[in-house]
């Protein structure tokens, strides 16, 4: 790819002409230092070839797999295949087998709810929820069943070390608005091998708010929070501390502490413009009502140092010693301190330090925007892929430790018109625990595909 396309910029915060990210060396102890993390340039695994079938380019030498399309009847005849795929992991199973849990973000005009199956739903009003997939070793598909029915907005979420899911509702939605017989805005555990066995019981010490994503310190067991709030007030970034951290199944029901954390002069991480900021003495205070029973979480007194902000709140994950998460973009217009296109942030527990280590930024392309990153991962490769949630062609990029952008997936299907084309969105990009496959979701129309190929040439 040229650079009027995607460059990174390493170890600088300086933008330059056609530049879409900035990169600081803050990220070396997130990417394994791998020699296929070196050896990738900023062509990647080469260029997009068209696909015959309309439906997912790649690289040579990579092919894809249909899983699941939305509408398609579930293999355990529990209905069809809800719409809007989206967050996903990919989960240990016995005998080489994978679990996919994947999030449906629907709303109540989904045109495929997920379908209420008795004890596994929260509320019958509820059309989002989980479905989740048995895979052998060849990618099979051995069993697609109901996860958790009866929830709302499912957006995204994140795996724990005990190999369960925490599902994420992004809403606030309280009973009787929409039809909802019960209050929604909670994060649900799911596990894929068992789905009764963690039946539909919200995570209620976790807060009730706009949750986008999780990530858990596998060492401490504290789980990180992402609020996704697009207009004013703007979210939090959150800490749960378990009574039980690292108790397995379960073991989150028995409640914590939840927190928000405050950059100490930072009101808003929006105004924070360049890679390699860094902020120490990061401060945690305690939220005065998790329930938000009279007042939004983001809205509630955190005291006269009041609290820090930022805008869409998106991808969480943890990498190395640290938590990192996504700032989709924020824009002055509607009340940031100030615009950007996309931010990635790093969280050091131990030295209780904040780094800005990526900046998207717009690309000189339109087919080809640099911004609005969503769902992230960590890549076989010893860099990042990304999911872009922008405008014009869709597509998974690919971010290479040695600072280089190069496009690993472009979808196909068109969800617009021959004269007006639109694509849908890519979410849920995870990897199988052997690192061979990349699963990732179209949002719409719903579809679930298995990528392999050289991963690690």
């Amino acid at each position: 790819m040229s650079a009027t396309r995607r460059q990174i910029l390493a170890g600088t915060g300086a933008l330059g002409v056609g530049a879409s990210i900035a990169f600081t060396g803050a990220l070396s102890d997130l990417f394994a230092g791998t020699a296929a993390a070196q050896s990738l340039g900023h062509d990647g695994y080469g260029p997009l070839v068209p696909d015959k079938d309309g439906l997912l380019d790649l690289p040579a030498h990579f092919r894809y797999r249909v899983l699941s399309r939305e509408g398609d009847p579930l293999r355990s005849g529990e209905g069809p295949v809800p719409s809007n795929h989206d967050g996903m992991t990919a989960l240990p199973g016995r005998g080489g087998r994978v679990h996919l849990v994947r999030n449906h973000e629907n709303r109540p005009t989904a045109k495929f709810p997920v379908p209420t199956v008795e004890g596994l739903t929260y509320d019958p009003a509820g059309k989002g929820g989980c479905t989740a997939l048995t895979l052998d070793s060849r990618n099979n598909v051995l069993a697609e069943r109901v996860a958790i029915a009866g929830t709302a907005v499912n957006c995204a979420g994140g795996p724990t070390p005990w190999h369960t899911w925490l599902t994420c509702e992004e809403t606030e939605d309280k009973a009787g608005t929409n039809g909802y017989t019960k209050d929604h805005g909670f994060i649900f555990e799911v596990d894929p091998s068992d789905p009764r066995r963690s039946g539909a019981v919200p995570l209620t010490a976790m807060g009730r708010f706009q949750h986008e994503a999780i990530a858990v310190d596998p060492r401490l067991g504290i789980v990180y929070e992402t609020e996704d709030a697009f207009l004013e007030p703007f979210g939090l970034f959150y800490r749960f501390l378990p009574k039980k951290p690292l108790g397995g199944a379960g073991s989150l029901r028995a409640g914590g502490r939840l927190q928000a954390m405050r950059v100490p002069g930072v009101p808003d991480l929006s105004s924070i413009q360049e890679t390699g900021a860094t902020f120490d003495g990061i401060e945690w205070v305690d939220v005065p009502d998790p329930l938000a029973v009279e007042t939004p979480v983001r809205l509630q007194d955190f005291g006269p140092k009041g609290i820090t902000h930022a805008q869409k709140l998106e991808g969480c994950y943890w990498g190395g010693r640290c938590v990192y998460f996504v700032s989709s973009f924020a824009r002055g217009a509607d009340g940031s301190a100030a615009d950007h296109f996309g931010q990635i942030w790093r969280y050091d527990p131990k030295l209780r330090r904040l780094t800005l280590v990526i900046v998207f930024g717009p690309d000189t392309d339109i087919q080809l925007p640099g911004e609005s990153p969503d769902n992230i991962c960590l890549a076989p490769s010893g860099g990042l892929m990304v999911c872009e949630d922008g405008n014009g062609a869709q597509h998974v990029f690919g971010v290479t430790r040695g600072g280089e952008v190069y496009a690993m997936a472009r979808g196909r299907q068109n969800i617009g018109t021959p004269q007006a084309p639109e694509w849908g969105e890519f979410a849920g990009v995870t990897f199988s625990p052997d690192g061979d496959t990349m699963y990732v979701n179209c949002y719409t129309p719903g579809t679930t595909f298995a990528v392999t190929g050289p991963w690690r040439r």
